[in-house]
């Protein structure tokens, strides 16, 4: 009997060890990269390729290089508006839709939101000519619009995500308010929405670190620098100085820093939204 508990004992201590050796190996394949990013933008130009992770030398110099090279301020202040935007309009309606389709009866309600969900099997890139003459037609090529508006109504991920957390929320809540004259809306707005934070702020972080890295999008719609973004400004620095490896790994850092402050705040909601948002297709 003890020797069975002590294998017990022993199996589950193996187990892990396995268990700690597999998620360091698998965020140091995360990290890696990223580090290796770090050590590059510290490096001189002959370094950039050696082997070390900790220059010598660090080459300070090269972060203000970046804001020589690159309007960096004006792009930063692009991103965000661009991103803001399109997080506000996202959580607004996908929470709208995700209420209608999780606590409103109606016909077809939910051959609809199938239908609705298909549209998540299209790629991106079957979307992007259909959406660029869109844009052409509107006479917004070029413009702040074209950035803004196509991603403001909603996606069928995010109401999907909103939806599955609605129908976690009681019942109880939503026919009190309607005995006390709540109409639909107020019930959304006044007591639904709010106890929604948690799959909100997932939607919202998700949201505006998609946004603030797309590459195709800004791309296709934008050719001017003055309302050009982030990820645009690395690819022009690249083409103008492709050989000047460093001081583009300290543009790639500057541009990371502020996805890591927003995760860094919102990371207690956030991994709190992931445990509650009804993922388990409830």
């Amino acid at each position: 009997m003890a020797g069975t508990t002590e294998r017990g004992i022993r199996r589950g201590i193996l187990r892990g060890i396995a268990l700690y050796a597999a998620l360091i190996a698998a965020a140091w394949c995360a990290l890696f990269p990223i580090l290796w990013a770090l050590s590059g933008s510290l490096k001189k130009e002959a370094e950039v390729s050696e082997p070390v992770l900790i220059p010598a030398h660090p080459q300070w110099s090269n972060y203000s290089d970046v804001f020589t090279l690159m309007p960096f301020w004006r792009m930063l202040a692009n991103t965000v508006l661009y991103a803001g935007a399109v997080t506000a309009g996202q959580v607004f309606f996908c929470s709208l839709a995700g209420y209608a389709f999780a606590r409103l009866q109606f016909t077809g309600r939910d051959t609809l939101f199938v239908l609705y969900l298909a549209t998540l099997m299209v790629p991106l890139t079957v979307t992007v000519i259909p959406q660029f003459m869109l844009m052409r037609a509107f006479g917004w090529m070029d413009t702040p619009w074209a950035m803004i508006v196509p991603g403001l109504f909603g996606s069928a991920f995010g109401t999907y995500l909103m939806r599955q957390f609605f129908r976690t929320l009681p019942k109880d809540l939503e026919e009190a308010a309607a005995l006390d004259g709540c109409s639909p809306w107020q019930i959304y707005w006044r007591i639904l929405l709010p106890n929604a934070k948690p799959a909100a702020t997932v939607l919202a972080v998700l949201t505006w670190v998609n946004v603030w890295n797309d590459f195709l999008w800004p791309l296709v719609m934008v050719q001017r620098k003055d309302i050009g973004t982030l990820t645009l400004g690395l690819v022009w620095m690249q083409g103008q100085y492709v050989s000047d490896w460093p001081v583009l790994m300290a543009a790639a850092m500057l541009v990371l820093l502020p996805l890591i402050l927003v995760y860094v705040i919102a990371q207690r909601a956030f991994l709190r939204g992931i445990a509650t948002t009804g993922l388990g297709g409830r």
